[in-house]
C-alpha cells in the first residue's frame, strides 16, 4: 500500500503542476479580446474555451508515466488493479462530476446536464489512450508538400494542432458549418464576425511562431542552409494551410486576408520576444494592448474584403510579404547575448 500512496503523491503533484500551465489561457489572444469587447455577451465564447480546457483537464492521470516505465515498477497485479481503480481520484474533475451526481440525485441539477457534463469528461479520458492525443501517431501522418520547405511545413503543422488554439477554432467553423447546413438566416454582419474570430482563436500562435520548437529553436534554424524569410514563410504556410479551411464555412477570401493580416502583424512578437509555449496549451499572446491592436487589423482586412472589394485582399499579401522579408532579415542577425 506505500508503494501505491507514493505513486498516487507523486501523480497529484504532477496534476497539480500541469493544471497551473493551462493558465495560459489568461494571456491568448482570443479570451483577452473577447472578455474586453463583448464582457458579459461573451457567454457562448467562455463555454466554448471551458469546453476546449475539459480534455486536456480530464485526461487518465497514469498517462503522466510512460508505459515502459510503468512496467518496470515492482507492483503485484492486485496492485496495478487498484492503482488503476484509484488513479482517476487523483483528477478534480472526477470530484467535480462526483459533486454533480450527488446533486443531481437531490434534484438541485438535471440529470440530463449531469449526464451531459460526466459524458464530455469520460470521453475525454478515454479519448487520452487515442493515437491522435498527446504523444500519439496520427499527427505524424501530414501530407507532403513540394519544395524543400517540405519537412518544416509537416513539423509547423504537427505543432499547430498540438495548441487548443487549433480546437477552438476547429470547433467554431464546426458551428459555422452546421448553421450553414440547416440554412439559418443570419445577416452578413455575423459571418464575417465568425470569420475574423476564427482566425483570432489562431493570432496567438501567429504571435510565437517558435514557441514550440524547444530551447535553442532560434539557434537550430539559424544552422539550417536557408534565408530568414524562408524559415518565417514555411511558418505561415503551415498556418495558412489550417487557418483557411477554417473559414471554408465562412468567408475564405476574407478569413485569407486575417490570416495574412494575423502573421504580418505577428511576426513582430515572434522574431523580437520569443516565448516558449506548451503543447495542449492555449498559447500565450503578446499582451492585451497588442492584442486589440492585432484584432483591430485582423478586423479591417475581413470587412473591407467582405463588404468591399476581393481586391483588398492584394495590400494584405504586400503586408505579409513585406513582413515576412523584414523580419527574415531580424532573424537572419546573429544572436546577441
Amino acid at each position: 500500500m506505500a508503494r501505491i500512496t507514493a505513486i498516487l503523491r507523486a501523480l497529484g503533484l504532477a496534476y497539480r503542476r500541469d493544471q497551473r500551465s493551462l493558465e495560459s489561457v489568461v494571456g491568448n489572444n482570443f479570451f483577452l479580446v473577447t472578455a474586453c469587447l463583448l464582457q458579459s455577451a461573451g457567454g457562448f465564447i467562455y463555454l466554448l474555451i471551458g469546453v476546449v480546457l475539459l480534455f486536456p483537464l480530464s485526461t487518465d492521470p497514469l498517462r503522466k508515466i510512460p508505459a515502459s516505465r510503468l512496467a518496470l515498477w515492482p507492483l503485484e497485479p492486485g496492485e496495478r488493479r487498484l492503482l488503476r481503480a484509484v488513479s482517476p481520484w487523483v483528477n478534480p474533475v472526477s470530484w467535480v462530476v462526483a459533486g454533480l451526481a450527488v446533486w443531481a440525485i437531490r434534484g438541485k441539477v438535471s440529470f440530463g446536464l449531469w449526464a451531459a457534463f460526466a459524458g464530455l469528461c469520460l470521453a475525454a479520458f478515454l479519448l487520452s489512450d487515442l493515437p491522435f492525443t498527446p504523444g500519439g501517431t496520427v499527427w505524424l501522418h501530414v501530407p507532403q508538400f513540394p519544395g524543400r520547405w517540405n519537412q518544416l511545413i509537416r513539423k509547423n503543422l504537427r505543432e499547430m494542432v498540438c495548441t487548443l488554439d487549433f480546437y477552438c477554432a476547429a470547433l467554431m467553423s464546426l458551428g459555422a458549418l452546421i448553421c450553414r447546413a440547416i440554412r439559418l438566416p443570419l445577416p452578413p454582419e455575423a459571418f464575417v464576425a465568425m470569420t475574423v474570430l476564427v482566425v483570432l482563436a489562431l493570432s496567438s500562435y501567429a504571435q510565437c511562431l517558435f514557441g514550440l520548437d524547444g530551447a535553442g529553436g532560434l539557434a537550430r534554424y539559424r544552422l539550417l542552409p536557408l534565408r530568414g524569410w524562408e524559415i518565417l514563410a514555411a511558418k505561415d504556410v503551415a498556418f495558412l494551410v489550417v487557418a483557411i479551411p477554417l473559414t471554408l464555412p465562412l468567408s475564405p477570401l476574407a478569413g485569407t486576408a486575417a490570416a495574412l493580416i494575423a502573421l504580418a502583424v505577428g511576426h513582430a512578437p515572434t522574431v523580437n520576444r520569443p516565448r516558449p509555449q506548451s503543447r495542449w496549451r492555449f498559447s500565450t499572446g503578446a499582451g492585451l494592448i497588442f492584442g486589440l491592436i492585432h484584432a483591430a487589423c485582423m478586423a479591417m482586412a475581413a470587412s473591407s474584403v467582405y463588404f468591399s472589394s476581393s481586391l483588398f485582399l492584394l495590400p494584405c499579401v504586400a503586408a505579409w510579404a513585406g513582413s515576412t522579408w523584414y523580419y527574415g532579415r531580424r532573424l537572419e542577425a546573429p544572436a546577441v547575448d
